[in-house]
């Protein structure tokens, strides 16, 4: 099967490194450092977005990316992963496995996807089509420094809403991976969006000019990762039945959980029985 490599670049935007409290002991090598790697998503106006990953591969820094045994391949081709992108909310991540690589710094990093890719919108499914010029393998510096004996989650964002073109109106729609990427330790904001009824609703943290966003689950709850400290405005977007909501002054500390109280949204106008 032909692979498309989409390395972390110009069309990317956040990759997160937190480091977590595993003790020492569970690294095997005392030169190497242990990651782990997952997979989330933000939201997107489609009932659902399908892409096929094949590996996350992972370059040390000082080595030759042209080398191709320099490379540290997480997955494998006979293991292709068809993934759901909006499944990929709250507490569920897709989680690729764990592999250690040398104490130091990882130079780049690139994410495989198979070429049986598409969306379903208004039932029917439509196949996404990749631009020529991305089967090279367009690639992001990251220069995270990694510490021996300390363990790292790698968290990969990818925007759907924004990976997704219409190519004007010939009816085709091209992938274009949008990724967050953030090399540093984050905060995370972790909360529920009630009735349930409003549910799947959009939740954004905003700060300044900068959005991240996601989905609630079946059960209302929604997790934002990657974000930085600071004094965030949560909107909630519902379906038509209930009110648009604003929460602001949502704090966060980088290394720390913040769980705002249950959000209860408001019936829409047209839905009060009056």
């Amino acid at each position: 099967m032909k692979k498309l490599i989409y390395s972390i670049s110009a069309m990317l935007a956040t990759v997160f490194f937190l480091v977590s409290c595993e003790d020492k002991e569970d690294i095997q090598s005392d030169a190497n450092a242990k990651v782990k790697v997952y997979l989330i998503d933000a939201p997107a106006s489609y009932e659902e977005v399908w892409v096929e990953v094949l590996a996350v591969e992972i370059l040390p820094k000082g080595e030759n990316e042209q080398n191709g045994s320099a490379w540290i391949t997480l997955g494998h081709e006979g293991e292709d992963k068809k993934l759901n992108l909006l499944s990929l909310v709250a507490d569920n991540p897709f989680y690729f496995g764990e592999i250690e690589v040398p104490a130091g710094e990882i130079s780049q990093i690139r994410l495989l996807l198979g070429d049986d890719n598409y969306i379903v919108d208004g039932g029917q499914r439509i196949d996404l089509t990749s631009p020529s010029a991305q089967q090279s393998g367009l690639k992001l510096k990251i220069d995270k420094p990694l510490e021996a004996g300390i363990a790292y989650d790698l968290v990969i964002d990818f925007d759907a809403s924004k990976s997704i073109v219409k190519a004007g109106n010939s009816g085709q729609y091209i992938l274009k991976p949008v990724l967050r990427v953030i090399a540093e330790a984050s905060a995370t904001i972790e909360g529920t969006v009630l009735p349930l009824e409003a549910s799947p609703a959009q939740v954004y943290a905003i700060i300044g000019m900068d959005t991240v966003g996601t989905f609630t689950d079946e059960n209302g709850m929604f997790m934002i990762r990657g974000l930085k400290t600071g004094s965030y405005v949560l909107l909630v977007e519902p379906n038509e039945l209930y009110q648009v909501k604003k929460i602001e002054g949502v704090e966060t500390t980088v290394g720390q959980v913040t769980k705002p109280a249950p959000i209860l949204l408001d019936p829409s106008v047209a839905d009060t029985g009056d």
